[in-house]
């Protein structure tokens, strides 16, 4: 069989800015998406997948590896779906990956200048990778394998596949999204042009992961109505605005925050405070896996602009709450099969399933609501959203062979 190698894939996608942002209204969030758009629609090409279709307006690309076998039987097409998007949380531009061989447990010193370390001390994982290749930033930018990793591993599960016609399989569906870090990456999924019964993300952690569960998800928003005067002459006159954001989230509960919370533990998470006296706003996410519990919370954060408004005066606080996505474990429960074969494709491996909620979303729980049932994959990436993500070598190549004995499941073993 001829061998693809994951990484000069993922060593390639990396140096492409692919940042979305949540402030533009368009969809994709940013035009650049759309270069690695065009480089994997070429590549799809280059080695032979069918029914290309490059989405030029929305950024999408689908494609799709036909079936080769033909003993008769009716079996689903099957789907790996990935973002090309990272986080705007710190810049994307100008990634610098660098290998690190054969780690040995140690600091690593990624900016020498800014003094950025990536240390055992503060990320005691690092130590489960002793003896790996590991592949870092420069300090100064963030990765990119959420999802470049996942990309990276479908494409090259897709070459190796269309490169060893002996290896039989049912019919693969591909697709790349834009925009999944601000929540949109389904806003133009076209799940008919797709094709796939059901499908994979592959856009998790830890080599192992398996992810099935996750958040319900809100966005909460309050923009507090102040009156300012002089503060000389302020006694019983003024409204502090921005003193009443602060106000406003003492009401909400204190250990109910992403700082203090873990496996399936809710939230209320403020991401942004803006304003002074006259005028502020605040914004928020609001989380929790429990259906019951996120309504509460959505309850309780509009009580709190209540209690405001009849101490302070009707108008003071406006808030607005706005549902994002749901848990998936509704929509994946009747078709455990998916489950099941990841699992039975990671023990095969000798990989441990790791079964864990998410604390957070992914393409698959909207899609997973579309009529798209899809559990999330690992992909071998840790510290996302960051300075100091990096990824396992090791861990990519075996999650290439996870998806390979997934469409082993539903093709020659189905």
């Amino acid at each position: 069989m001829e061998k693809i190698d994951v990484i000069e894939k993922f060593l390639r996608y990396v140096k492409i800015d692919t940042q979305s942002d949540d402030t533009t209204g368009t969809s994709p969030s940013t035009m650049k998406q759309h270069d690695l758009a065009k480089l994997l629609t070429e590549e799809l090409s280059a080695i032979g997948a069918s029914d290309v279709f490059y989405d030029k307006e929305h950024c999408y690309v689908y494609a799709t590896i036909p079936s080769n076998m033909n003993d008769g039987k009716d079996r689903p097409a099957i789907g790996f779906v990935a973002h090309m998007d990272t986080s705007d949380e710190v810049s994307g531009k100008d990634v610098k990956p660098r290998i690190v061989e054969g780690y040995d447990g140690t600091d690593i010193v990624l900016n020498t200048v800014e003094n950025v370390v990536l240390s055992p001390k503060d990320f005691p994982e690092l130590l489960n990778h002793v003896g790996e290749d590991l592949i870092v930033t420069d300090g100064t930018t963030l990765l990119g394998a959420d999802d470049k990793a996942g990309v990276s591993e479908i494409m090259t599960m897709a070459e190796t596949l269309l490169s060893n016609p002996d290896i039989k399989h049912g019919e693969i569906k591909i697709a790349f999204t834009p925009d999944e870090e601000i929540g949109a990456g389904t806003a133009y999924f076209d799940i008919d042009r797709f094709g796939a019964k059901y499908a994979y993300t592959v856009d998790g952690g830890k080599l192992g992961e398996l992810e099935y569960e996750n958040f319900n998800a809100a966005s909460g928003d309050i923009k507090v109505n102040g009156r300012s005067v002089h503060p000389g002459d302020a006694k019983n006159k003024m409204v502090n605005a921005a003193l009443l954001c602060y106000e406003f989230h003492s009401l909400l509960p204190v250990f109910q925050n992403p700082m203090y919370t873990e496996k399936r533990e809710g939230f209320f998470h403020l991401t942004e405070v803006n304003g002074g006296t006259e005028s502020a706003t605040a914004s928020y996410i609001i989380r929790d896996h429990d259906e019951v519990l996120f309504e509460q919370k959505k309850k309780l954060f509009m009580d709190a602009a209540d209690f405001l408004n009849k101490k302070y005066g009707e108008g003071t606080v406006e808030a607005e709450v706005k549902d994002q996505y749901y848990n998936m474990i509704e929509k994946i429960r009747p078709h455990m099969h998916l489950v099941d074969n990841a699992k039975k494709a990671m023990t095969d491996l000798g990989i441990t399933p790791i079964e864990s909620p998410i604390r957070g979303g992914t393409d698959g729980a909207a899609l997973s609501y579309k009529g798209l049932p899809c559990p999330n994959l690992c992909t071998g990436g840790y510290n996302y959203h960051g300075k100091y993500e990096y990824a396992s070598i090791n861990e990519m190549r075996k999650v290439v062979d996870i998806l390979l004995g997934i469409v082993d499941a539903y093709g020659v073993n189905y």
